[in-house]
């Protein structure tokens, strides 16, 4: 009896040893994400946007961080080059910047865009140019160091809703040679007087179909001000956009933007994830990176604007 309990003890001594580092260490990741959790002062309510924009009422199951601290997660968390110019950001209730989907807000002035065109466009002859052309821009990407994009098809058709001058489309992305862990690139528009008001979503393609769910709401949830509506276009005085429905689609608005001009959630918090609890959030980034990447175009919004 005595040698198979001793012959016990060294088969599950580890395996003991092992479930309880695997505790400690979730225990030490939730601690640290609280605490980063803390630095953040979110908001709920009616928003109101600089120089009499418009409004954005944060919808329900949602809160609102402010432009400064959206940079601070864009930036220093998620690893982009830049995040200022936004006008903040919205993500669900029960999630925290470090496992949220989001929406990035950002307004673009480019004009007053014609929608003469939204009835007439073959969006599958749109997908079959914008593939060639992401084909060719990776040429340039390999060069400076940036993983591949394929653009592997519409995750959402585009679509025009004409009564509310909303354009809203999804683009699946693969990056590298991940043929796993695919990337969802959701774009809304709103469309007002003198530009467009830019929504765009960060997300898995896993969350596809929860985004989805939410885009009556969120679209709804950000209203331009009087003056500054669709329907307040004054043709004698203001400026018509160089392009038009398909233009924006195409992100070729800006193409003065370039290529790389991309929201990247790509978890950057390594220095501050050892420090706060060693090989333990080292292993969940490792984790986070390896599930995929999760990326938002931001090349149809104006330079002034990028993150």
């Amino acid at each position: 009896m005595r040698k198979i309990l001793v012959w016990l003890s060294i088969v599950l001594c580890p395996i003991v040893l092992k479930a309880q580092e695997e505790v400690a260490d979730s225990i030490r990741v939730q601690l640290f994400k609280d605490s980063l959790e803390n630095t953040f002062t979110y908001q709920h309510g009616k928003i109101t946007f600089p120089n009499d924009l418009g409004t954005l009422n944060v919808p329900d199951g949602f809160k609102y961080l402010d432009s400064v601290q959206a940079e601070r997660v864009i930036k220093d968390l998620w690893g982009n080059p830049h995040g200022s110019g936004t006008l903040g950001m919205i993500m669900p209730e029960n999630l925290g910047v470090m496992d949220a989907w989001a929406f990035i807000i950002t307004y673009d002035n480019l004009g007053h865009v014609k929608d003469d065109d939204a009835e007439d466009i073959d969006y599958d002859e749109m997908l079959v140019e914008l593939q060639k052309e992401t084909n060719e821009n990776n040429v340039e990407r390999e060069k400076k160091g940036f993983d591949k994009i394929t653009f592997v098809g519409w995750a959402a058709k585009p679509y025009y809703d004409k009564e509310k001058n909303t354009l809203h489309w999804a683009k699946e992305l693969k990056f590298g040679d991940d043929d796993e862990n695919h990337t969802l690139n959701y774009n809304v528009r709103i469309l007002g007087r003198k530009g467009v008001m830019v929504l765009n979503a960060v997300a898995t393609m896993g969350e596809l179909e929860v985004v989805q769910q939410n885009i009556e709401k969120v679209q709804a949830s950000v209203v331009f001000n009087d003056g500054n509506k669709y329907s307040d276009f004054n043709p004698d005085i203001d400026e018509v956009a160089a392009w038009t429905i398909g233009g924006l689609v195409a992100g070729k608005v800006l193409a003065k933007v370039g290529f790389f001009a991309l929201f990247l959630k790509y978890i950057k918090v390594i220095g501050l994830a050892i420090a706060a609890a060693g090989g333990a959030i080292w292993k969940w980034i490792k984790g986070k990176r390896e599930s995929g990447r999760i990326t938002v175009s931001n090349t149809d919004t104006d330079s002034s604007n990028q993150a």
